[in-house]
């Protein structure tokens, strides 16, 4: 059975379907028409599906719709240069931000640092919201996967395989000065460390 070819009413119809989170919908437009077509919805202003589904929070939807689409689809940008991880940002929906950043195959991390034609990245979108939990979590997942590399860079380095790095350390430096330590991985369970004052480093 060949898939008929949707019309515009049809992908404006999809388009609202996914701003308003309709699952039903959404499956029945794929249903009629395949998940190709998903791709091909856009607004006047260049905000694809995705857009919809991440600016209004809906994580069913956004369940329904990313095994679907090309990965290449959570880049997309429409006119103003913004992803649809910097609307999740802009309208603080975390677990659509997790989402799109941790869905395998797409561009994880490298989402964070797309700016649009404001300059902002996602993570400028969260703090200029005042979205504190957001920003918190870009940063977090953006330090991890640096410090990720790097100790993997180094066990390679060494002779030894990537499974071999068991943890990460991290320090964050307060506006006092003072540094909380932690180190992260399978087997950390110890406490933060935190000491009375930054020494100098050279």
């Amino acid at each position: 059975m060949s898939l008929s070819t949707p019309t515009p009413d049809d992908l404006e119809e999809l388009l609202l379907s996914a701003r308003y989170g309709d699952v039903d919908d959404i499956q029945q437009f794929v249903d009629k028409f395949g998940s190709d077509a998903l791709t091909t919805a856009r607004d006047d202003n260049g905000n694809s599906i995705l857009h919809m589904v991440a600016g209004n929070g809906h994580t069913d939807a956004l369940d329904l719709i990313l095994p679907l689409v090309p990965s290449s689809l959570l880049a997309a940008r429409n006119n103003a240069g913004s992803t649809a991880l910097h609307w999740a940002a802009l309208n603080s929906h975390l677990d659509v931000a997790k989402k799109l950043v941790q869905h395998p195959g797409g561009p994880g991390v490298d989402l964070i640092d797309i700016k649009n034609s404001t300059g902002r990245s996602p993570l400028g979108e969260a703090e200029n919201a005042g979205w504190e939990e957001g920003a918190r979590w870009f940063v977090e997942v953006m330090n991890l996967d640096e410090n990720a590399k790097g100790e993997t860079a180094d066990a390679e380095e060494e002779g030894q395989s990537a499974e071999g790095v068991e943890s990460v350390e991290v320090e964050i430096q307060d506006a006092e000065g003072q540094v909380a330590r932690m180190t992260l991985g399978p087997s950390s369970s110890g406490p933060i460390t935190r000491p009375n004052a930054l020494s100098e480093k050279t």
